[in-house]
């Protein structure tokens, strides 16, 4: 019962988020006042109440997947746990103004869902404690789902403002999101991130497959789309240092590779634990 006030508590303070900070940018419009995050306007507010919000999540996250027999990493608590560090991740790179207001505007309220997740879809599957080895092959493929999260928005946002600035239909809102030239190198520092995280947990993975699912290893749908998508983000990776490839070509496959991690990850984890009704 505990947890789950705490969780709607997060979803309510992720939500106030959101609606400060498009009372910010309406206002933005039409006068100008500070983004300092002291409270006195709706941008402070809205930074405010996001790292409000990132700390209830934590604390959530923290009682309902550390239990005393091992840790609990069914579906809906990883989603959320993947939520929670996408989101940190944008607020943290977003040491400027734009990308932290860019994450309450357009983030929040995905990790209102994120946050929700367990109470709306209760799902248990736990694993027992192992070494310091194993520890780290659940965390890097928990951190490297994140990281491939925010480079697939990384890659919408570009495509948005690529086709605001093609068309001429720039505004006094499009002027505080970020320059379309860092986005684009943040993009691809984020892929090659998380596409070492992605390689590591991959070659783990081998090694690990019977602790974490009672059987050795073995070719599963799971690690056939995740081959494809390695496949994917190394050649796009490739293919942007030898012969320079970005804008239209690297949002396109960044999210065809997304798509197919996706599919991999999520999608079987869904159809195991809630159709299958197995883990």
């Amino acid at each position: 019962m505990l947890l789950t006030v705490l969780n709607i508590t997060t979803a309510v303070v992720y939500l106030m988020a959101a609606i400060a900070a498009w009372v910010g940018m309406g206002r933005l419009q039409t006068t100008e006042y500070s983004d300092a995050a002291d409270g006195s306007n709706p941008a402070g507010i809205a930074k405010i109440l996001i790292w409000l919000g990132i700390m209830l999540h934590a604390a959530a996250l923290f009682d309902a997947m550390f239990l005393e027999e091992g840790w609990n990493i069914g579906f809906s608590h990883t989603s959320s746990l993947i939520g929670w560090l996408t989101l940190l991740s944008y607020v943290v790179l977003g040491n400027d103004a734009r990308l932290t207001r860019l994450a309450a505007l357009y983030l929040a309220p995905l990790a209102i869902v994120a946050a929700l997740l367990p109470t709306l879809l209760p799902s248990e599957h736990v694993v027992v404690y192992g070494g310091w080895a194993f520890r780290l092959h659940i965390g890097v493929a928990i951190a490297g789902y994140a990281l491939f999260t925010v480079a697939a928005l990384h890659a919408l946002l570009m495509l948005f403002l690529e086709k605001r600035l093609q068309s001429g239909t720039l505004n006094s809102f499009d002027s505080q999101l970020p320059p379309l030239m860092r986005v684009e190198k943040l993009l691809f520092r984020l892929l090659f991130a998380a596409f070492v995280l992605l390689t590591i947990t991959l070659i783990s993975g081998v090694f690990f497959s019977e602790a974490v699912y009672g059987k050795a290893f073995t070719v599963t749908y799971k690690t056939v789309f995740a081959a494809i998508s390695w496949l994917i983000f190394g050649g796009l990776l490739l293919g942007h240092w030898l012969a320079g490839w970005r804008g239209k070509t690297a949002v396109r496959w960044t999210l065809i590779g997304f798509v197919m991690l996706l599919l991999g990850y999520a999608g079987s984890k869904f159809v195991l634990e809630f159709i299958l009704k197995r883990i």
